[in-house]
C-alpha cells in the first residue's frame, strides 16, 4: 500500500495487476477478491492509524496518557489478546471513525487489565475514560466498562451512548419519549421526581445513570409537570424499545434498579451467548486467513536472533558499516508478524553463507525512523548497500521469493573476457544462481558506447533481484558480436533449463495482460513424459500453462464442466474475446500432431466451446471498497516514474501477433 496527497493511494503499483487479473477471471476467483478486499481494508485502517493508536504495555504508560488528557479529551482503552484477532480489527475500525475525537489507546498485556482492577480477563475488553471533565490533575478519570463483545456495530453503539447526555431531564408522557438510547436498542430508565424531593432524586439518577451508562438511558421525570397521571406509588417507568408500553414500578433501592435493567435488557442475554459461540477458548476462524494463520502461531518461538534487531539509535550505523536487507514490519499488524515467520525462515536458510546482513526494525516502537525511510506500508523489505539508493523488494511475501530477490541483487555483474563470457551464458559462472533464474542477460557494447551502456546498468538496477544480467565491454567485444551475429549494442538471451510455466497468483496477472486466450492443462501434479514432450515442443510455438490439481484448479473446472472430468484435461479459454471455453476431445491422446490439428481447428472457427464464461463484472462490494479507482485517481493527479516489473523467465512466451477483436462473435477465429 502506498499514500499520495490526501492519503488517496492505498495499493502499491505492483499489487494492481494482481488485483486487475482476479477482476478479470471473475466467477473461478471470486472468493480470492473477497478476502483481498478483506485484507485490503485491514491493512488500509492498520497503516492510517499507526500514529492514532497508542500501544502500551504498562500500566505507567496508561497513566501518562490519562495525565495527559485531563480536561482535553477522553480515552477508549482496549485489551485484546492478539493482534490481528477479529476483536482488534473491531478497535481499529473504531478509531478510524472516532480517532479525531478520542484517543483510542490498545494494549495486549493481561496483567495491565489486572492492575485497574479487572478480574475476568477471559475475553477482550473496552474502556471509556470520561478524562474530558476532569479538570483536577489529581482526580481520576470515571472508567466506564463495555458490557457486549467487540464487534463494530457493538463497539458503534457503546461510543454513541458515551456521547448522548448522562441525564435528561423531561415532563412530558413517558410513552412519548425518544432518545438516542431507542435507536442504539437500548432502554429507557425514568427516575420519577416531584418538586419536594428534586434535589435528592436528581442525585440518585445521576448515580444510577453513572452506573447503567452505556446499557440504558437515565432521564429525570418531573411528576408534577405531567398532564398524564403516574400511578401514585410508582417511582420508576421502564420503557423497554420503541412502541412498547412502559412499565411502572415501585423500586425502593438503587441496586434494585439496577438489576432490573440489567436483567431486563434482553441484548445483554443475546450478546453474551453471542460471545460466548465467537470468543471460545479456540476463537475459531478469524476474520482473514493471515489473522488466523498468525494467531495460530502465537505461541512459536521464532530463531529471531539470527536476525539483527535495529531500533533508532543503531539503524543508520548498521546499514552503513555494510550491505543490509531490512525489514519493515509493525508488530500490532497480522500481516507484518505473517511476513515476519517468512523472514526468519529465510535467514535459517541463510544461516552460515557470506550473504547480506538481516535486519529487523519494528515501526511500531521506531515510526520515525520508518517515516525517514519513506516506509508507509507494513511490511517492507529494503536493501542497503554503500554509494547506492536503497532497492524496495516488491515481490510475493514468501521465503523463496526473497531468498531469490537477495541471491540475485548483487546483477548487473561485469564480465571481463570472453571465456568468462562464455561461461556466464552457458551457466557456469554463476550456476549457483541457475536454480533462482534460468535465464541470463549479457549486454554487449563497445567501450564508446557509454550511454547505452549506463541505460542497460539502469535497466539492471531495475531488474535487481528478478533475473541474472551482466555487462561485457571490452575491446574484443566484436568477437562475441560476430559469433552471434549480433549488432551492438546488443543483448544476449541465454535460457538454462526448459520447463512448462504453471500458472500461480505471482505469474497470472502477466498472463491475463497479454489479452491472448489461455492454453491451460490441468493436472494432478503427475504428467505422462509422452504428454510433457508434446507440450514442451508446443510451449515453444504457443502460449502453454499447467495448472496443478489445486482447490483452486477445482473450482476453476467445475466452472468449465458441468461434471468433473478425469484428468489430465486440456483447455483453451478466451478470456479477452467472448469468455468461450474449448475442450482437448478426451478420446484421444495428447500428441503433438493431435494438439496441432485441434488448435488448427480452433483457429478456423470448426470447435464448437463447452461453455461460455460470463460477462459479469465483479466489482467492490461499496464505492469505499474501489481501491482500484483510486489508485487510477492518484496516479492521474501524481504520476511517478515506474521500473519494469520483474518476472520469471516462463512469465511470458513471446509472440509477435497482435491482440485479438474484442467485438468478435462466439465463431471467430481463435488466434493461438
Amino acid at each position: 500500500m502506498e499514500w499520495g496527497e490526501g492519503g488517496t493511494r492505498v495499493l502499491s503499483a505492483q499489487m494492481r495487476p494482481r488485483c486487475e487479473a482476479m477482476q478479470a477471471a471473475a466467477g473461478p476467483w471470486a472468493f480470492f477478491w473477497m478476502f483481498w478486499v478483506s485484507l485490503t481494508q485491514l491493512q488500509f485502517v492498520s497503516a492510517l492509524l499507526f500514529n492514532e493508536v497508542k500501544y502500551i504495555t504498562t500500566l505507567e504508560d496508561l497513566q501518562n496518557i490519562e495525565n495527559a488528557l485531563k480536561g482535553k479529551a477522553n480515552i477508549a482503552f482496549s485489551y485484546v489478546r492478539a493482534i490481528g484477532t477479529p476483536e482488534h480489527r473491531a478497535v481499529m475500525e473504531a478509531a478510524f471513525v472516532y480517532g479525531n475525537t478520542y484517543q483510542f489507546v490498545l494494549t495486549t498485556e493481561i496483567a495491565l487489565l489486572e492492575s485497574i482492577g479487572m478480574e475476568d480477563i477471559k475475553y477482550a475488553h473496552l474502556y471509556f475514560f470520561h478524562c474530558k471533565e476532569v479538570l483536577d490533575l489529581t482526580q481520576q478519570c470515571r472508567r466506564t466498562l463495555m458490557g457486549q463483545p467487540l464487534t463494530t456495530v457493538d463497539i458503534y453503539r457503546f461510543i454513541k451512548s458515551m456521547e448522548a447526555p448522562l441525564l435528561t431531564e423531561v415532563a412530558e408522557d413517558p410513552q412519548q419519549v425518544s432518545t438516542v438510547h431507542l435507536q442504539l436498542g437500548l432502554p429507557l430508565v425514568f427516575i420519577v421526581s416531584q418538586q419536594a424531593t428534586y434535589e435528592a432524586d436528581r442525585r440518585t439518577a445521576e448515580w444510577i445513570a453513572w452506573r447503567l451508562l452505556g446499557k440504558a438511558g437515565v432521564l429525570l421525570l418531573l411528576r408534577d409537570s405531567l398532564e398524564v397521571d403516574i400511578p401514585q406509588q410508582a417511582n420508576v417507568v421502564f420503557k423497554r424499545e420503541e412502541g412498547m408500553p412502559v412499565e411502572f414500578l415501585v423500586l425502593h433501592d438503587v441496586d434494585l434498579v439496577i438489576s432490573y435493567v440489567e436483567n431486563n435488557t434482553y441484548i445483554e442475554e443475546t450478546r453474551e451467548d453471542e460471545a460466548d459461540d465467537m470468543e471460545g477458548p479456540d476463537m475459531g476462524m478469524q476474520d482473514d486467513e493471515v489473522a488466523e494463520s498468525v494467531y495460530g502461531d502465537r505461541k512459536r518461538q521464532l530463531p529471531l536472533e539470527l536476525t539483527v534487531e535495529l531500533t533508532g539509535e543503531t539503524f543508520n550505523a548498521t546499514v552503513m558499516a555494510s550491505d543490509s536487507i531490512v525489514l519493515f514490519y509493525a508488530g500490532w499488524q497480522a500481516v507484518s508478524m505473517a511476513f515476519l515467520h517468512s523472514y526468519v525462515n529465510l535467514a535459517v536458510k541463510l544461516k552460515g553463507t557470506p550473504a547480506m546482513l538481516l535486519t529487523r526494525i519494528n515501526c511500531a516502537d521506531w515510526p520515525d525512523v520508518c517515516t525517514k525511510q519513506n516506509v508507509t506500508e507494513y511490511p517492507v523489505v529494503k536493501m542497503y548497500k554503500e554509494g547506492e539508493n536503497p532497492v524496495t523488494y516488491s515481490g510475493m511475501l514468501g521465503t523463496e521469493d526473497l531468498l531469490k530477490f537477495i541471491q540475485l541483487i548483487s546483477c548487473p555483474v561485469n564480465i571481463t573476457s570472453i571465456q568468462e563470457a562464455e561461461e556466464y551464458l552457458s551457466g557456469e559462472l554463476y550456476k549457483d544462481l541457475i536454480s533462482y533464474s534460468g535465464v541470463s542477460v549479457l549486454g554487449l557494447f563497445s567501450p564508446t558506447m557509454t550511454t547505452a551502456q549506463e541505460d542497460f546498468t539502469e535497466a539492471g538496477k531495475y531488474l535487481k533481484g528478478c533475473v541474472i544480467t551482466g555487462i561485457y565491454s571490452e575491446e574484443d567485444v566484436l568477437i562475441l558480436s560476430n559469433k552471434y551475429t549480433a549488432t551492438l549494442p546488443a543483448l544476449l538471451l541465454a535460457r538454462h533449463k526448459e520447463s512448462q510455466p504453471e500458472i500461480t497468483v505471482e505469474n497470472l496477472p502477466t498472463y491475463i495482460r497479454l489479452q491472448k486466450p489461455l492454453l491451460i492443462l490441468f493436472s494432478d501434479g503427475i504428467i505422462n513424459p509422452e504428454y510433457q514432450k508434446a507440450i514442451l515442443t508446443l510451449v515453444k510455438r504457443r502460449n502453454t500453462w499447467i495448472q496443478k490439481n489445486t482447490p483452486v484448479g477445482r473450482r476453476i473446472l467445475q466452472a468449465y464442466f458441468e461434471v468433473l472430468p478425469p484428468l489430465p484435461v486440456l483447455v483453451v479459454v478466451n478470456l479477452h474475446s467472448g469468455g468461450q471455453v474449448f475442450a482437448f476431445p478426451s478420446d484421444q491422446g495428447i500428441t503433438e500432431q493431435n494438439l496441432l490439428l485441434w488448435l488448427n481447428k480452433l483457429e478456423a472457427g470448426l470447435e464448437s466451446h463447452i461453455t461460455i464464461l460470463s460477462a459479469q463484472e465483479w466489482k467492490p462490494p461499496l464505492p469505499a471498497y474501489d481501491f482500484l479507482r483510486m489508485m487510477d485517481a492518484a496516479a492521474s493527479q501524481h504520476p511517478t516514474r515506474k521500473g519494469p516489473e520483474c518476472m520469471k523467465e516462463t512469465d511470458i512466451q513471446e509472440n509477435d501477433k497482435q491482440p485479438e477483436d474484442k467485438s468478435a462473435v462466439r465463431k471467430e477465429r481463435i488466434e493461438l
